[in-house]
């Protein structure tokens, strides 16, 4: 009790030399107060042991003054439509942004009339908010989160969370999760895809950190969420960085499919000779099937959009693609991790292709073209276009396929132990690669949870059967004629070497071995690693610090 009153004497004092104003209980109650204040003092006494960790939790604002459920940084136009979508299904937001006149902006605008407060300060912010307190961060990547989560951090207690909803590297949030628990704080990387207008009525969440926090975030998630069929398309995804690794994979994939859909559009533009509107209506088609998906949906828009004078205006748009980063990523992972995300790989370099323009213009004019006249190859249109469908959905699986391939690899590293079935649910709605295929990918999983490979499963199995003759006549004709179709046919490839029983790596183990002795695998007798002296001058040592 001693102790006890001297503590209560330093938190008045401080309270009066901040001109803070807070009720003084009795002192026949001080033994037994339960003022949220002190308690945080003792949770950080208990936890830091140090008296200048306590006096700076002591200026932690009261518990009693938290009315909102959740904090989202950042008033771009995913997170006011996040806090917009917050609340509608009933939670209490409190939005902050580092230039502070963008909170009354947005309070007055689009906030107007809603339960949604807002704060000019981090430590506002803060005490505005419910215990455990949850704040949601939706600012760019890299420095601007690290620097956001070190001006909230001093403004926390433990069992507190940080949530980053932005497009970073796995590997911060990896060490975040792990920096954060050390301080007491829980922390979760969370993957939003959607766009603005998942954003606003219901986006794909991938959450991954510390499992201590999902408890508290669950229902204001999975509220906010996309649904099918009932689902909300957001489950706890694992620890550390799998939020955000499943995320990077996501936007990976999406990179592929919006290039299969380009070659496609290449094949019927240049190869069939189709105009805007004519490929609008193939798009519609493809999306009555095996295709529907929200990224052939809006192609069928784009295509048939026309611009002020009444044309289309794909074909004024400067073929030049840009790229922020993720789908690099996805290829930065599965090179480190020994995985063959062949056609994620070319859709990257396609876009770094296309941004060659100049070189690109000049070329087109001095090197030559294939020489062939295209109706001698197209015999039938109708039959070609069908073929292009088949080969843009066999190449969707491979990708697919290849994209699993990198998550369970990860999982086995990190001891994830993604749930693949899941996954497939969490992208089958609210997102940019939502569409009818992954619920296939699901049922998939569900039947078989250790699939090793999605072209294993019976369905796919199916598909690839019915699909491969035309997926082979596509890319062959598109070779032809000179249309590049890098992830068709690498998608391709991938499939033939996968199917290889016997492949030409013998030779290459050889080579190595050769010129730098580093040893190879007899058939006969894996796991036992040998070197020959094959021009007779080398000596017994072997590059054996070298994967063979």
């Amino acid at each position: 009790v001693v102790e006890y009153s001297k503590m209560f004497s330093i938190l008045s004092l401080l309270d009066d030399l901040l001109g803070r104003s807070s009720p003084r209980p009795s002192p026949s109650s001080r033994s037994s107060i339960s003022s949220s204040r002190t308690n945080a003092s003792f949770n950080s006494i208990a936890y830091a042991g140090s008296t200048t960790t306590t006096m700076s939790v002591s200026v932690m604002p009261q518990h009693s003054t938290g009315v909102a459920d959740i904090a989202v940084v950042g008033l771009a136009v995913m997170g006011q439509n996040l806090i917009l979508n917050m609340d509608d299904h009933g939670f209490t937001v409190c939005a902050y942004n580092r230039t502070t006149s963008k909170v009354d902006e947005f309070l007055a605008n689009e906030a107007k009339g809603t339960k949604i407060i807002g704060a000019h300060s981090v430590e506002e912010m803060c005490k505005k908010l419910k215990r455990p307190r949850r704040v949601l961060i939706l600012v760019k990547a890299g420095a601007p989160v690290q620097n956001m989560i070190d001006s909230i951090v001093p403004f926390l207690e433990a069992g507190d969370i940080i949530i980053d909803s932005g497009n970073s590297e796995y590997t911060d949030s990896n060490r975040r999760t792990v920096e954060l628990a050390a301080k007491g704080i829980l922390f979760v990387g969370t993957g939003i895809s959607g766009g603005e207008e998942g954003a606003r009525y219901g986006p794909s969440i991938m959450p991954g950190g510390n499992p201590a926090a999902w408890p508290h975030i669950k229902d204001i998630f999975q509220a906010v969420a996309a649904k099918t069929d009932g689902q909300p398309c957001c489950e706890w995804v694992g620890e550390a960085g799998s939020g955000h690794f499943v995320k990077m994979v996501h936007n990976g994939i999406e990179y592929g499919d919006m290039q299969l859909i380009a070659e496609a559009y290449h094949l019927l533009k240049s190869a069939v000779g189709m105009d805007h509107d004519q490929m609008a209506d193939v798009m519609d088609e493809w999306n009555k099937g095996e295709l529907d998906s929200f990224l052939i949906e809006i192609t069928a828009n784009i295509l048939r959009y026309k611009d002020t004078d009444g044309k289309p205006i794909v074909p004024k748009i400067r073929d030049a693609a840009g790229q922020k980063g993720t789908g690099k990523w996805t290829c930065f992972a599965s090179l480190e991790y020994g995985i063959p995300v062949t056609l994620i790989g070319e859709a990257v370099f396609a876009r770094c292709l296309s941004a060659l323009k100049d070189e690109r213009v000049r070329a087109s004019k001095e090197l030559p073209r294939p020489a062939v006249d295209v109706k001698n190859l197209i015999k039938d249109q109708k039959e070609f276009v069908k073929s292009v469908q088949q080969a843009l959905y066999a190449s969707k699986i491979a990708s697919y396929a290849q994209g699993f391939m990198l998550l369970a690899e990860a999982s086995k590293l990190f001891g994830w132990k993604l749930n693949f079935g899941a996954i497939a649910l969490m992208w089958r709605g609210g997102c940019i690669i939502r569409s009818r295929f992954l619920g296939d990918i699901k049922k998939a999983f569900d039947s078989n949870p250790d699939l090793s490979n999605l072209l294993l499963d019976k369905f796919f199995k199916d598909a690839i059967a019915k699909a491969q003759q035309a997926w082979r006549t596509t890319v062959s004709i598109a070779v032809l004629i000179g249309i590049p179709v890098p992830a068709f046919s690498s998608a391709l490839s991938f499939y033939d070497g996968y199917t290889t029983e016997t492949l030409p790596a013998n030779l290459i183990q050889a080579q190595r071995d050769y010129f730098g002795a580093h040893t190879y695998e007899l058939v006969a007798a894996p796991g036992k690693f040998h070197h020959t002296n094959w021009t007779g001058k080398g000596g017994r040592v072997t590059s054996n610090a070298y994967q063979a």
